[in-house]
């Protein structure tokens, strides 16, 4: 008992833990080692090449290899013949030097490294063999007509068995047939002879397939006498002849030559080939025919060999075990054999071998080793090739039959566990490593990967990745404003992210994130989704005179990104190499054409993506010398019906005038008289240069035919019709289409199909077939008639069901139905959603988590969630608000958002799940408060006792108090002078509505202040692109809305507002495509205006005096500037410029204090060297010459007041550093002013 509690706590463990799934671990982190790699286990080899038995294994590090003989260590160094392959545990045995059976032993490979060991299976090695036939005399065999007649071959045992047929001398087949055959064994049986099977070269073959070798029986003789003829030769042969059937051979019922007796039985494995024959002797031959009597054949796995007389099933199942019945029977009588077949199985996986575990330290994992057969096979455990119970103790480690459970791994629990099932037919072997790694996410598909699609067709992105613990992975599109995990998104388990029906605004660049405890992994790939490639403009069906030019257009229209190819075909083939056939981009022109240039025309225009394909036919007729008047064709004549068949015919005619426009095709239409009279159907098309068509029927139709021509004018009238034919009626050929499962009530299932139409039913007594079965059960059918729809009673609650219905009439079934799936009726649910949590995010919005409620308890198709709440009342006032409001979550949610709540107040909610059928019961109901929010603003404000000096304001407060009133704010301004503080004024406020929340903004405020309007707001949608616009209150134009990008934020300063005016201001959050999605209500804010003396600043004294001043500093600086640059011995200008080839120095400007006019010459080039690139630098060379290599110049530039403020040259300035440097004129008042305070 204590064992099973300690067995239940672990299973519990495993279930809340984690559950690792099987990943590829990257090959350079460290891992146990892997088989990839193994020789099958019967492993027959061919003893005249090398033996070579192969063991590859992967790991880190690198594994290394031994090898067991016959269940005892092979010891590869003491055999001179043996060797292994570098870096591989594959073994080579050079059989120049030894024989081959030396080396037929049982072998196993083991490979290992510090982490764990992995076993091969056993690989037993056996050498082909194809003996030759024993030396043997055969008598000739005489036979009387009629009679049966066996030859044997028995050809020698050999591995494989050998491949048998029968030849003659000449090494051709001989003829079989459903009178002469071969059995499974290689026997030849006639059921009777005749007198044409009287040879001397019967020879039996046996083809050895692996050493491709065939060995010949000696020829046997058979002679075919009539009674008469058998006693005028009998002295002849007497002494050396077998003489059979002493009697006349008479008309006689068939009798089983094999199997003998009434019943036998074969036993078969599961997954193998199962062949059953019965051969019969009989005159006239016996006809065979095979029925299974405990139900069906296999209709998709069964086939008929030798002539009926083999029946052979492939892949058996546990299904196919019964009694089948062979019947061999003639005009004479029948004979019956009953063969019982029993099935067993080798082993074989449930649900896949067990998979490699990848576990973090302390997770949980399991390794199931799950598997069956008949009889029920027996599971071992092993780990690194040790059976688990001589294995070290691990307490982390708890074996349970076919499962090991692993709870709270640690790091150096890393080991290769083998699984064994067997059982009396066969064992599987399975290696499985559990590596306990620590490694943050990485992702492995390769970075800034291009994928491209065609527009409409379906886009995958892989994102396959590694971490352990396992990675989580999204995905992002462009400005990731939210996770790809919707409509049209499909997100696979092994990250590939999924666009079922890709559109041009899926193109772009998506970003895959895996993500665990250790780090996060991103990877950037891009999708780019390609216009169809489309033929705008087809080739058309051309008729050209001898002689002339005949030009095909095919022009396409493709993406242009693409490379696009045009081929050009005739005839499905390709053009003919002829210099008169001239292929353009867009067109096809063939010159001086004759007759051998008729045909069809095909233009593909490839690209890498896709194609498009369009086709046109060419007919060449003969010059006419003379203009005629075309006119549609006269009806062809003479209509008859030759070649006749069961469901074909042969329809030919006879062409009327063509008026001068060669006839282009002819069109073939029928009347179902039966069916439809009066209405004619088209058929088929044929060329125009061809007078019959076979013509492909449906059973159970009386056709009359007729035929139309058409020329380039018309179609002809319709030809006089053609004499009635009938088809035979026939089991239909097709089933009906749109079946489907479902249910109108909880109890049943209701199964419908489009009925077949009277002309796709082949034959009289039309009726449906219709199965049902719960999944995995057992079929039941009825039979329906004059119906389209059947409906179960009684089922259980949404059972999913497997469906077919098959079409049948008098003549018998159609083929064998698809299988469709549906589910019985739904009922409500009968669970509430568990552990429903409450998370207020603010004063107006919460967001509610739940656990998803068991499929099962659903009894239905989820559609999705819904939360009902409701306003308690306010923490402020007590008083009740019991009005519900319903958010619904479509889909299988487990978490919500409740937007628009009032702040400070008590609210109740529960979850219920809800299916096709309604909701479910609600979970238990919680309450949760809302914190404080902002106040709505005073109902009231009075002025009373005003007096000289003060003044007594009253007020009433707010009707939305959103909270505990802790205060009021007073704000004045003097309302009679010239500047004043402004101030704000909000449109009232309204009491909220009770209308569900759609806008994902709340507590828009505003404040006027000096720099601007001061906006606030509180905002909860997903959208990222948030705006606020505004405009002039009494603005006529709607589309003159200015708008501020906010992301991010929660408020704004709206700059630049005009005084004296008052604006709306609204907040909007947009889509991608720049769509508004939410608006907020709009605010209305009031800027005043504001008073301002103006000054003339020119007519000021001080001013004027402030201008001289700066005037004059900026000469002297000037002065001081030119007699620095022209003292002579410091700084010899002239001489430098005469020593350089290139004499170009920069003029002097007044803003930057270099030198200009300096020159001999009126040219005014700049100094070499001085100019300042597009970049902002200077580059120094031996010419540069300034100030500062002198001992004359510092650092510092000179300002537009005449301050130094740069070096000559030889240093980066920028020609932005000080304001109004590109200008040369002369300074402002305001430049100048500010000049001076810098200088000052």
């Amino acid at each position: 008992m204590m064992e099973r509690r300690r067995m239940d706590a672990a299973l519990l463990v495993l279930l809340l833990g984690h559950l690792a799934t099987a990943l590829e671990v990257p090959l350079d982190l460290p891992q146990p080692p892997t088989i990839t790699h193994q020789s099958p286990k019967d492993y027959i080899i061919d003893p005249r090449e090398n033996i070579i038995i192969h063991c590859e294994a992967k790991g880190k590090p690198h594994p290394s290899f031994s090898w067991t003989r016959n269940g005892t260590h092979f010891d590869i160094d003491q055999d001179p013949n043996v060797t292994m392959k570098p870096h591989s545990g594959t073994l080579v045995v050079d059989i120049s030097r030894a024989k081959a059976e030396h080396y037929e032993s049982v072998y196993q490979c083991t490979a290992r490294n510090k982490h764990g060991t992995a076993v091969s299976n056993n690989i037993v090695v056996q050498q082909s063999r194809s003996p030759l036939w024993s030396k043997e005399k055969i008598k000739p065999i005489v036979v009387q007509e009629g009679v049966s007649l066996v030859l044997p071959c028995r050809p020698p045992a050999g591995l494989p068995p050998p491949i048998i047929f029968w030849m003659d001398n000449y090494f051709q087949r001989l003829p079989q047939s459903s009178r002469v055959s071969q059995s499974l064994n290689g026997d030849l049986y006639f059921s009777n002879v005749l007198k044409e099977d009287s040879r001397n070269d019967y020879i039996c073959y046996a083809r050895f397939p692996y050493t491709q070798t065939i060995q010949q029986k000696q020829p046997i003789t058979v002679k075919v006498l009539s009674m008469d003829a058998i006693n005028d030769t009998m002295a002849a042969f007497y002494n050396d002849t077998d003489l059979f059937s002493e009697e006349p051979a008479d008309e006689r019922k068939p009798i089983f030559l094999i199997p003998s007796g009434p019943s036998s039985s074969k036993t078969v494995l599961r997954g193998q080939v199962l062949e059953m024959e019965c051969i019969a002797e009989g005159l006239p031959t016996p006809e065979i025919s095979w029925t299974k009597v405990s139900g069906d054949l296999p209709a998709k796995r069964t086939s008929f060999l030798h002539y009926q007389r083999t029946l052979r099933i492939v892949n058996v199942s546990e299904s196919d075990a019964g009694d089948y019945r062979c019947t061999g029977r003639n005009r004479l009588g029948s004979v019956h054999h009953t063969i019982h077949i029993v099935v067993n199985a080798a082993p074989y996986w449930i649900s896949g071998a067990p998979r490699n575990l990848v576990l973090a330290p302390g997770e949980n994992g399991v390794l199931t080793c799950r598997a069956s057969g008949t009889p029920k096979p027996s599971v071992t455990w092993a780990m690194n090739g040790i059976p688990i119970e001589n294995s070290p103790k691990d307490l982390s480690r708890t074996v349970d039959k076919d499962t090991i459970i692993f709870t709270v791994v640690q790091t150096g629990s890393s080991a290769v566990y083998q699984c064994n099932v067997s059982n009396d037919y066969g064992y599987l072997l399975s290696n499985a490593f559990v590596n306990v790694l620590s490694e943050p996410p990485r992702v492995l598909t390769p970075a800034n990967k291009v994928y491209q699609v065609i527009k409409n067709h379906r886009a995958l992105m892989d994102c396959a990745s590694f971490g352990s613990p396992i990675p989580n992975i999204t995905w992002f599109k462009d400005s990731r404003s939210s996770t790809l995990d919707g409509d049209p998104y499909i997100l696979h388990d092994n990250g590939t992210l999924e666009i079922h029906v890709a559109q041009a605004h899926n193109s772009g660049k998506y970003t895959c994130v895996a993500r665990n405890s250790l780090g996060i992994y991103e990877n950037h790939i891009y999708l780019e989704v390609k216009e169809p490639t489309r033929i705008l403009k087809q080739p058309e069906y051309k008729v050209v005179q001898r002689g002339r030019s005949v030009v095909f257009e095919c022009k396409v229209k493709h993406d242009p990104s693409l490379i696009p190819t045009m081929t050009w075909l005739k005839d499905d083939g390709e053009l003919p190499d002829d210099e008169r056939l001239i292929v353009d981009a867009d067109s096809l022109t063939i010159s001086s054409v004759t007759e051998n240039d008729s045909g069809e025309y095909t233009c593909i225009m490839n690209t890498t993506l896709d194609h498009d394909s369009a086709s046109a036919q060419l007919t060449v007729v003969e010059a006419t010398p003379t203009p005629a008047v075309d006119e549609r064709p006269d009806p062809p004549t003479d209509l008859e019906l030759t070649d006749q068949k069961k469901r074909s015919v042969q329809l030919t005619w006879t062409p009327g005038d063509e008026h001068n426009s060669p006839i282009q095709k002819f069109l073939i239409q029928y009347e179902d008289i039966m069916h439809h009279r009066g209405h004619w159907h088209n058929l088929t098309e044929v060329p125009g240069t061809k007078t019959t068509a076979h013509l492909k029927l449906s059973p159970y139709v009386h056709y009359t035919f007729r035929v139309l021509a058409h020329n380039g004018v018309d179609f002809s009238r319709p030809s006089v019709p053609s004499r009635v034919f009938k088809t035979d009626a026939a089991a239909p050929d097709e089933n009906p289409t749109g079946v489907q499962g479902f249910g109108t009530e909880h109890d049943n299932l209701v199964i419908s199909w489009k009925p077949l139409s009277g002309f796709q039913s082949n034959g009289p007594g039309l009726h449906y077939k219709v199965s049902w079965r719960p999944v995995g059960g057992e079929w039941t059918t009825v039979t329906v008639a004059n119906n389209s729809k059947f409906t179960v009673s009684g089922t259980p609650t949404f059972v999913p069901y497997e469906i077919k219905v098959l079409a049948a009439n008098d003549l018998g079934d159609g083929p064998e139905p698809a299988i469709a799936h549906g589910y019985s009726g739904e009922d409500l649910p009968i669970a509430a959603p568990e552990n429903v949590q409450v998370m207020v995010m603010n004063s107006t919005l919460a967001e509610v988590h739940w656990d998803p409620v068991p499929s099962k308890l659903i009894r239905g198709h989820l559609k999705g969630f819904k939360v009902h709440y409701w306003r308690e009342h306010s923490l402020h006032k007590h008083n009740s608000h019991h009005m519900e409001q319903i958010l619904v979550f479509s889909g299988n949610h487990s978490h919500g958002m409740l937007p628009g709540l009032h702040p400070f107040s008590l609210y109740s909610f529960n979850v219920r799940v809800y299916n096709g059928k309604g909701d479910g019961p609600p979970s238990h109901t919680q309450q949760f408060e809302t914190p404080e929010g902002v106040p709505g603003p005073p109902t009231s404000l009075t002025v009373t006792n005003p007096s000289p000096d003060s003044l007594t304001l009253e007020w009433s407060p707010p009707h939305v108090r959103n909270g505990r009133i802790t205060g009021y704010s007073l704000k004045y301004q003097p309302g009679n002078t010239q500047t004043s503080h402004p101030i704000a004024r909000s449109p009232p406020r309204h009491p909220p509505h009770k209308a569900l929340p759609v806008s994902p903004f709340g507590n828009v405020t505003s404040s006027v202040q000096e720099g601007g309007a001061l906006i606030s707001w509180e905002y909860w949608g997903p959208e990222k692109n948030v705006y606020v616009e505004y405009i002039v209150e009494n603005s006529e134009d709607e589309e003159e809305w200015q708008k501020e990008l906010v992301n991010g934020s929660q408020n704004i300063m709206l700059k630049g507002l005009k005084g004296g005016l008052a604006y709306r201001v609204r907040l909007v959050a947009k889509g991608h495509h720049d769509q508004s999605l939410h608006q907020s209500k709009e605010l209305l804010v009031t800027v005043p205006a504001v008073a301002s003396r103006q000054v003339d600043i020119a007519t000021q004294g001080w001013f004027i005096g402030l201008m001289c001043a700066i005037a004059l500093l900026i000469l002297i600086l000037l002065i001081i500037c030119f007699i620095q640059r022209n003292k002579g011995g410091k700084y010899p200008v002239k001489e430098k410029e005469d020593a350089h080839t290139d004499p170009e120095f920069q003029p002097m400007k007044d803003d930057d204090c270099t030198f200009g006019e300096y020159s001999d010459n009126e040219d005014h080039k700049p100094l070499k060297g001085s100019r300042t690139p597009s970049n902002g630098t200077v580059k120094r060379d031996d010419s540069d010459d300034s100030l500062v290599d002198y001992g004359e110049g510092g650092d510092g530039q000179f300002n537009e007041d005449g301050s130094f403020i740069g070096q000559y040259s030889g240093k980066s300035v920028s020609r932005d550093t000080a304001e109004g440097h590109e200008s040369s004129e002369a300074p402002s008042p305001i430049n100048a002013m500010n000049s001076l305070n810098s200088f000052v």
